[in-house]
């Protein structure tokens, strides 16, 4: 019981509120978007629709060299973001070997909260973690996406789907189901960037670390939910094609 009141008495209360908004938050929106993402309405269920319809197309070519370049380009975002993400988590592993210098920086920039180096490497290490989480997601979007190239290089022809019966309909849910999958691992690291920006507001005040929280998870239901690219993507829906 001591050592319980000890760490609590390590943050004020608001402090202990802000993170458990956070992190709340955080896993209570990820597992909303991720439900919701099996309905329509959400900008990765209608992103999920047209890579089942490429994956459909592409049973139709036998040259599949489009096919390759378009899995090639959506994996360099990914790829992109883990290299940028190593030099972030670099870059705060050196704040945190000089957090006391850090500290001292912080508190000269008008309206931070004045804190221990101690809650200071507290706030680093929750914006290490989050960029930690971040590279892990991205780097397994990249190995998904290579996945999914194997899939359409170890695609039958066209002749072959009609010649041996095989159905495009099964290997277009197959291939673009895991296309989705790496899409959706690579937004799962794009939301800890976002939500980067949130743990930030925690270096000037506990409030506007919950305020930030609130406005990025906002900006997200926003922008997978209500954004103009999810009603240009719901508008062709109906021209999907038809299963033989």
């Amino acid at each position: 019981m001591k050592n319980l009141l000890a760490v609590l008495d390590f943050l004020p209360a608001a402090d202990w509120l802000a993170l458990a908004l956070f992190f709340i938050g955080w896993l209570g929106y990820a597992a909303f978007a991720k439900r919701q993402s099996q309905f329509d309405g959400t900008l990765l269920a209608a992103t999920n629709r047209e890579r089942r319809r490429w994956m459909l197309q592409t049973t139709y070519r036998d040259v599949r060299v489009i096919d390759g370049v378009v899995v090639q380009n959506l994996s360099t975002s990914p790829s992109f973001f883990a290299s940028t993400t190593i030099l972030i988590i670099g870059g705060l592993l050196a704040s945190l070997g000089a957090s006391e210098k850090a500290t001292e920086l912080v508190q000269e920039l008008p309206f931070t909260a004045r804190t221990s180096a101690l809650v200071f490497d507290l706030k680093l290490v929750l914006l290490i973690g989050i960029f930690v989480y971040a590279f892990f997601r991205f780097t397994w979007s990249m190995r998904q996406y290579t996945f999914g190239a194997l899939l359409v290089a170890a695609a039958p022809s066209a002749e072959a789907f009609v010649e041996q019966n095989l159905s495009r309909e099964d290997f277009a849910d197959r291939a673009g189901r895991l296309m989705g999958m790496a899409a959706e691992t690579f937004n799962d690291g794009l939301r800890a960037y976002y939500l980067a920006f949130a743990a930030i507001c925690w270096f000037f005040s506990p409030w506007a670390f919950m305020a930030g929280t609130l406005g990025v998870i906002f900006v997200l239901y926003q922008r997978e939910f209500h954004s103009d690219v999810l009603k240009v993507l719901q508008d062709g829906a109906g021209n999907a094609p038809s299963k033989d």
